[in-house]
């Protein structure tokens, strides 16, 4: 351990407190501000935002680490001003009497000096009414203002960023990963004003460069004009399957759109969240917006959302960080649970609907792999030529009404993981015709006892029976919970199942709340617990089994979690215990039941872990597989 007199020896000099002259402070404040050239484009940019510009160019060479400029067609400043600008904590956007009341993303004045110290920086402004100017700063020495020609705007030129502090050079990583960061801020901007046009440029090498995001002004009502702009920077499968989140409450609004679980990542790089228009990367709205798809997805996939909070500006702070990436709320747990109630609202609002992605993968793994489009015979023109053969809506509507004649069955029915050959069965059904409009159509045939196919209006949808039964057991249950209890069957002769002490200690401790899940356990002496009761919706169950899969769920979750997220956790795994099984053979009544089921059950749309439970393919999709197209 080193000795605690290491900095003041009792030996040496007593230390002389001085004042370090404006340079060195000037340098030590980009050391908070300016982490890299991506911080150098964010400030930048930002500045531009707040100067009502309505266009931002940005063009960057070597990964910004050589040149950074911005241009913009914002208010612009006049000879009096650029000085100003490139004085320490001088600031148009607030007049230091209420330092909660912001309204713009810059307030502190520290962004333009602190460039000027670190690299060489040029300011071309002019504003309406005045002439253009200029004005350079290298290493925190400014020249005198000069005049410049410019229509209007600003152009901020910022060169061989950190040369006047060197060191700072070598923790900078390559110049692509620097370009992915400066790519990221721009993009982030881009959400946050999608009636502001963004262009990024690179220009390494010289020349016109090239474009690497464009971003071009929306119009409309903000909901639409988010949600083009969603679509240029997050791509158009997030747009296609992302849910509107509107919502209010105190004080706080809650707006943007939030992706079906089934369009879920690996990693949390979709997530985007903003505070009174700021880009932040804030803890509590992660952790807030991770809760709310607690019950959709597993714990290795993470939602895709891009959402917005605003408020009046003294409910959050945002000078708590030095790169403003960070905000405190007055209230956390408001924050909190608008983000949870608003997403879960639309999520339960959604019903089914799984994402368009999920029926795209299946049609890629479909697609056959040909070079060049082949002519079949049977469509050549010939003498007795006749149209291809489309369904009309009446023929569909009549095919509801017969199935093929269902083959006789042996007496014993082999278990799926005993079928040797593939399977696929259809029945006859006497029942009313299901009509053609429903959602999930109407079940046609059944294949390898675990999918149903059923034909829809538009096409064919399959359906994984254990997976949505599973989900549709799930929510019935939660149901149950928050009513007032599940529903318990006591066994005639209790089940005994033997664990290690821990095991048997940690399910006697959430004793009390597994009876609310119609689960009840005692003590049997040692490590043993005696299963008295089981959940009713289950039916028969294997008592040992289902344990077991509660004890893995309760050690995956650790103690990280509170006893009401255990619970939710336990649901899913007890749901799972109660839901048809794969290699089960189901009647085609059975099937329509379990696909009108699906259809008026929030969320059945994904299983408990945020997989799809269908796969809906239209027609037109169908038809490009085989050429008819």
């Amino acid at each position: 351990m080193n000795s605690p007199t290491r900095n003041i020896s009792q030996e040496a000099p007593r230390p002389v407190i001085r004042q370090l002259d404006e340079g060195a402070i000037n340098r030590i404040a980009a050391g908070e501000v300016v982490e890299r050239p991506a911080s150098a484009v964010k400030e930048l940019a930002e500045n531009a935002i707040d100067a009502g510009a309505r266009r931002i160019e940005v063009d960057y060479a070597d990964g910004g680490k050589t040149l950074i400029r911005v241009t913009d067609d914002g208010c612009g400043m006049t000879a009096d001003d650029l000085p100003l600008a490139l004085s320490r904590h001088a600031t148009s956007k607030i007049d230091g009497s209420d330092l909660l009341d912001i309204h713009t993303f810059g307030f502190r004045g520290e962004a333009l000096p602190s460039l000027g110290a670190v690299g060489r920086l040029k300011i071309t402004s002019r504003a309406e009414g005045a002439e253009g100017v200029t004005l350079s700063v290298s290493g925190g020495k400014m020249e005198p203002v000069k005049p410049a020609a410019l229509s209007r705007g600003t152009v901020v030129e910022l060169r061989d960023l950190f040369y006047a502090t060197p060191a700072r050079l070598k923790f900078l990583r390559t110049d692509r990963a620097e370009a992915q960061a400066i790519s990221d801020v721009i993009k982030r901007l881009a959400m946050a004003e999608p009636y502001v046009g963004f262009t990024l440029r690179d220009v390494s090498g010289g020349g016109e460069g090239r474009v690497t995001f464009r971003a071009d002004p929306q119009s409309g009502d903000m909901f639409d004009a988010l949600h083009g702009r969603l679509a240029t920077v997050l791509g158009k499968e997030f747009a296609e399957n992302a849910l509107a989140i509107d919502a209010e409450r105190e004080g706080l609004t809650l707006t943007g759109y939030a992706a079906l679980p089934t369009y879920s990542r690996g990693s949390a790089v979709a997530q985007y969240l903003f505070v009174n228009g700021r880009p932040v990367r804030d803890k509590l709205l992660v952790g807030a917006l991770r809760g709310a798809y607690f019950d959709f997805l597993s714990r290795d996939r993470h939602p895709a959302a891009c959402l917005f909070i605003d408020c009046d500006p003294h409910l959050v702070d945002v000078n708590v960080h030095p790169a403003k990436s960070e905000v405190r709320f007055r209230e956390p747990g408001l924050a909190r649970g608008l983000i949870v109630s608003a997403l879960r609202h639309a999520l339960a609002e959604a019903g089914h609907r799984a994402s368009t992605t999920v029926a795209n993968a299946t049609l890629g793994a479909m697609r056959p792999e040909v070079t060049e489009p082949r002519v079949y015979q049977m469509d050549r023109p010939s003498q007795n030529y006749s149209a291809p053969y489309r369904p009309s809506s009446e023929g569909i509507e009549q095919s509801y009404t017969w199935q093929a004649a269902e083959r006789p069955e042996p007496m014993i029915t082999p278990g799926f993981a005993e079928m040797s050959v593939p399977s696929a069965r259809m029945e006859e059904v006497e029942a009313a015709p299901v009509t053609e409009a429903l959602p999930l159509g109407a079940a046609r045939a059944q294949v390898h006892e675990n999918y149903i196919i059923a034909q829809t209006e538009r096409g064919i949808v399959i359906v994984d029976q254990h997976a949505a039964h599973e989900r549709l057991v799930y929510e019935k249950l939660k149901h149950q919970m928050a009513e007032h209890g599940v529903k318990a069957q006591a066994l005639l002769i209790p089940e005994i199942v033997e664990l290690s002490a821990n095991d048997a200690q940690m399910l006697l401790d959430l004793a009390d709340d597994l009876a609310k899940l119609g689960l009840g356990i005692e003590p049997f002496g040692g490590g043993a617990i005696a299963v008295r009761e089981t959940p009713a919706i289950l039916g028969r169950v294997d008592a040992k089994a289902m344990i077991e899969d509660i004890l893995d769920e309760l050690s995956d979750l650790g103690d990280s979690f509170t006893v009401q997220a255990k619970i939710e956790a336990v649901l899913s795994r007890v749901a799972c215990h109660g839901s048809i099984r794969s290699g089960r053979r189901m009647h085609a009544e059975e099937m329509n039941a379990l696909l009108r089921e699906m259809e008026a059950t929030p969320h059945s749309g994904q299983c408990n872990h945020g997989r799809p439970t269908y796969v809906e393919l239209k027609l037109s999709d169908i038809e490009r597989l085989f050429g008819r197209t």
